[in-house]
């Protein structure tokens, strides 16, 4: 009887608490008028961007203090907070980089009467087409003066250089856009500037080249690795946690990854005993490598995991799985190109599989086969599918959608990574070879803390991060390359490899806290995914209607310990 009326309570509790904000539509509104400006302003590196889109976080800070906020239901509030949170967070990035264009922007000194040619565009104007030719033909000449100028006093170091840079590129595409309405179309406007245009183009285009390279020569922009990141340094990286709701410095978090790593190693032992290698750990992980399947059969062996997975988590009655999302994922194959960034499968509405192609070098094409073997992916198919990325996708598409302008890693990847552990804690992995190959990523996790940190931080290269991963963690050298690249190159938020293992415990966490008031696995799970996208922090607040306040700050010291 005790057990029903628990079962009740918390039924009513989860319906009463699922009720709509009053928000949506100031959400929906906000994500439509950045919308509606980014397609407006599509130079992100010019004065009227910037200054628009400060005027424009300006207006809405406004907005969002304008609202009751105790009025608003608890749905209401978090989305309140939310909303504060992400305009802040993207203003306050926004305005490094308008620091940073301001120190480089004399760089287009030459530009003003060429912009307001740009501008008029938007609305058609009719240019005054041999003063057009004319002004483009005194930038031009400008160009040259300035690159000689330029050459005697070379920016700082090679982040400036790469801005000035990138400001050209970005003005001469908005050129090209707007030339290209009028060329053709109207004559006397082609007569006149179609070759001094060409002109300026190509100047333009030699201009940014230069730029590129005119830095300090003390400023070291590859360390030989030929990954090229940006480490943002470790006051924009405490801002960042701040932003997604992590109360943890980023020296607490390396240390707590330092700890589950050498908790992997310990597990690592343990299972390489089974195999006969003894302490060897790294010999073991060698001999796991070398169970992969040949050419052709790697998207047969995703099927045999995925199946696996499923039947295990559904015996178990772990959370919903829609039939509709079990019968429409399905699967393609990963580009060469791709595989440069990501070496091992990707997933989400599908799964794309990383594996060797007919044009790569042998010695890539087993690299590729070792990394991507049956026991190192028996831990990332539910990653990428079900209870997954595929799941997220097809819930967050269906459940409080609004809410995607809160994306953030620490829920999506935190989420897939979450189940790693449970599916680990429930004894998923049988074999020596499958722990084996579910350690070697829950260390990986580990060490993407350790050296995406500590590159931010100014403490290592991406050189060094590639030996972390080679030497640390076992990976085959060209998938640590790409590992690096990822991280550092590919345009990932900085945190992003932070957020996998961090928001994993962060989930983690959460489970335990409402197990311990009397929720079961599965109503947790499903609870979740219908909450859609957020820092769990705030996933707390409404799961466990937490009070909040108008100047909410991140305070949950959920536990760094996954065991």
């Amino acid at each position: 009887m005790k057990k029903s009326i628990l079962s009740l309570i918390l039924f009513l509790f989860m319906v009463t608490s699922s009720f709509s904000s009053e928000l949506i539509d100031v959400v929906n509104t906000f994500q439509a008028d950045k919308t509606a400006l980014q397609n407006f302003y599509p130079n992100r590196e010019s004065e009227e961007y910037y200054v628009r889109f400060s005027k424009f976080y300006s207006d809405w800070e406004k907005t969002v203090k304008n609202i009751d906020f105790k009025s608003l239901s608890k749905d209401g509030k978090v989305d309140y907070l939310l909303l504060k949170n992400l305009i802040n967070k993207e203003n306050y990035f926004l305005q490094i980089e308008y620091k940073g264009y301001k120190e480089v922007a004399s760089v287009l000194d030459f530009s003003d009467d060429i912009n307001v040619f740009i501008k008029e565009r938007r609305r058609g104007k009719h240019p005054v087409s041999n003063q057009l030719a004319k002004a483009f033909d005194v930038a031009a000449n400008n160009i040259d003066k300035e690159t000689e100028i330029l050459k005697t006093k070379p920016f700082k170091d090679w982040f400036a250089a790469d801005k000035a840079a990138k400001s050209v590129a970005y003005f001469n595409q908005s050129l090209k856009e707007a030339y290209e309405f009028y060329y053709s179309y109207d004559p006397n406007f082609t007569w006149w500037v179609e070759k001094p245009y060409k002109k300026l183009s190509e100047k333009l285009k030699a201009y940014e080249d230069f730029l590129k390279t005119n830095y300090s020569q003390t400023s070291i922009k590859d360390d030989g690795s030929g990954i090229i990141g940006k480490p943002i340094g470790r006051e924009a990286v405490i801002k960042s946690l701040s932003y997604e709701y992590i109360p943890y410095s980023p020296e607490e978090l390396i240390a707590a990854a330092q700890s589950q790593f050498e908790w992997c190693k310990k597990e690592m032992i343990k299972a390489s005993t089974e195999l006969g290698y003894g302490n060897d750990w790294k010999k073991a992980l060698e001999h796991v490598k070398d169970t992969y399947v040949p050419a052709g059969e790697q998207p047969q062996a995703i099927t045999s995991l995925y199946n696996q997975s499923i039947k295990f988590i559904e015996d178990k009655d772990l959370i919903t799985l829609p039939d509709l999302t079990k019968e429409t994922w399905q699967m393609i194959m990963m580009t060469p190109e791709r595989q440069k960034v990501n070496p091992f499968f990707t997933g989400g509405w599908e799964i794309s599989i990383s594996y060797p192609t007919q044009d790569m070098d042998q010695k890539d094409k087993l690299m590729s086969m070792r990394g991507n073997n049956p026991n190192f992916s028996f831990a990332t198919v539910q990653h990428e599918l079900l209870p997954g990325h595929n799941l997220q996708f097809f819930m967050n598409s269906r459940y409080k959608s609004y809410r995607q302008p809160f994306d953030t890693p620490f829920w999506m990847e935190g989420w897939a990574l979450y189940w790693e552990i449970i599916l680990w804690n429930k004894q998923f992995p049988q074999t020596p070879e499958q722990k084996l190959g579910m350690l070697f990523w829950r260390i990986h996790r580990c060490a993407r803390i350790i050296f995406s940190l500590r590159y931010h931080l100014g403490e290592l290269t991406p050189q060094q991060c590639i030996d972390l991963l080679v030497n640390e963690v076992g990976h085959e050298k060209a998938n640590a390359e790409a590992e690096v690249r990822r991280s550092f190159a590919s345009g990932d938020a900085p945190l992003y490899q932070v957020a996998y293992m961090t928001g994993g415990l962060q989930f983690y966490a959460l489970r335990n806290e409402l197990l311990a008031k009397g929720w079961t696995e599965k109503q947790f799970h499903d609870r979740v995914l219908k909450e859609n996208i957020m820092p769990v922090e705030m996933l707390r607040v409404l799961l466990e209607d937490l009070p909040v306040s108008e100047d909410y700050k991140t305070n949950w010291k959920f536990s760094t310990d996954f065991k």
